[in-house]
């Protein structure tokens, strides 16, 4: 697939919004880049209030049709100022190609910037929203009729959508479909259609083909869960030997001891009921799934109003914890004592293990 780095621009008769869109990150997923043309297409002549810019990822993997070329160009992004952290090979041309049109879009925001990155999935299945776990990220994210996976981003590390949410944005992955699947464009369209509306561009009724949009997504949700949390990774390596079963869809409920996957160890089990994300089966990449459990709507009402009243400042008060940093500290006789769930609430959802046993709880900016 042969494409320019900017895919499109449309520039709005007022200031308002700036909605940035990727495509294509990842060079076997081109349904992304496919969609932001479409949607592009689609709003010619409408009176937006604000800007848009839509942006090809990867592409020379796109040319080739690869995930990537030497590294995961989605896995090479620091926060702010920009660490390049692939070098001068493939990606790292990529990189500074691409965190350049990216610095020239923002430069250009006439009002608050909004981020999506789309990409597709070696599963079939539905399209989702997954974000980092701020006020910001969320309250855009229940705008749209799709499952949303809190805490899936904090499991990963230099991703894009974690760079420009550091950089102000509010920022959004899209996972659409399954990669050759034909629907998977046409829903990351529709979630265009739909986002430019969430962030303020237009009005839905301005939008041609809001409704059905609107409509297409909300079905594909089905019966999923609104919200879905991500307890755990199950990272693979070159030498596992991992075959995940076959079957699963992108997000799949699964039953306890359910078998999952396969690897030089043994069998890998569902350790409760839950939901399998993001099934990896495809040959590159070096995430094997994800293990996640729904959130109910009081749950997630709850923690947004408990961050608004910053009552995480009172977490250093509770016995054994502490600052760490801009995270936490759980000292090692009492890492056990807390549950999860509290800090989860506040979103600390990354948790490093020290030497000393003790834990180490980090998180995506309160805002």
């Amino acid at each position: 697939m042969r494409v320019d780095r900017t895919i499109g621009r449309l520039r709005g008769v007022a200031p308002g919004p700036m909605l940035i869109v990727v495509g294509g990150v990842h060079g076997n997923e081109p349904a992304g880049v496919r969609a932001a043309e479409g949607a592009l297409a689609r709003l010619a002549g409408v009176a937006l209030r604000g800007d848009v810019v839509a942006l090809a990822g990867n592409l020379r993997a796109l040319h080739l049709g690869r995930r990537y070329q030497v590294r995961d160009l989605n896995r090479q992004w620091a926060a702010p100022p920009l660490r390049l952290t692939a070098g001068d090979d493939a990606e790292g041309l990529e990189q500074r190609e691409l965190g350049g049109a990216l610095d020239e879009a923002l430069a250009a925001a006439r009002g608050p910037a909004y981020f999506i990155d789309l990409h597709t999935t070696s599963a079939a299945g539905v399209p989702f929203a997954m974000l980092g776990d701020t006020l910001r990220n969320r309250a855009f994210a229940r705008r749209l009729p799709l499952p949303v996976i809190l805490g899936l981003e904090e499991q990963l590390d230099g991703t894009l959508a974690e760079h420009m949410s550091a950089r102000g944005c509010v920022a959004l992955a899209c996972e659409g479909g399954q990669h050759q699947d034909p629907e998977s464009a046409r829903n990351m369209e529709a979630l265009l259609l739909v986002a430019l509306a969430a962030a303020g561009l237009a009005k839905p009724a301005a939008v041609p083909g809001w409704a059905e949009a609107w409509t297409r997504l909300k079905r594909g949700r089905g019966s999923l869960p609104r919200i879905i949390e991500v307890r755990f990774r199950h990272g693979v390596a070159a030498g596992d030997r991992f075959v995940m079963e076959p079957g699963f869809a992108n997000v799949a409920r699964v039953r306890l001891g359910q078998l999952l996957a396969r690897d030089r160890h043994g069998d890998i089990r569902a350790p409760s009921d839950g939901l399998v994300l993001l099934p990896l089966y495809q040959a590159q990449g070096e995430d094997g799934f994800f293990f996640g459990r729904e959130v109910g709507a009081l749950a997630h009402d709850a923690a947004v109003v408990a961050r608004r009243l910053h009552l995480d400042a009172l977490l250093p008060l509770l016995p054994g914890v502490r600052r760490a940093g801009a995270g936490l500290g759980l000292a090692p006789d009492v890492a056990e004592r807390y549950p999860m769930g509290l800090f989860r609430m506040f979103g600390y959802r990354r948790i490093v293990a020290e030497g000393d046993g003790s834990l180490i709880l980090r998180r995506r900016a309160p805002g």
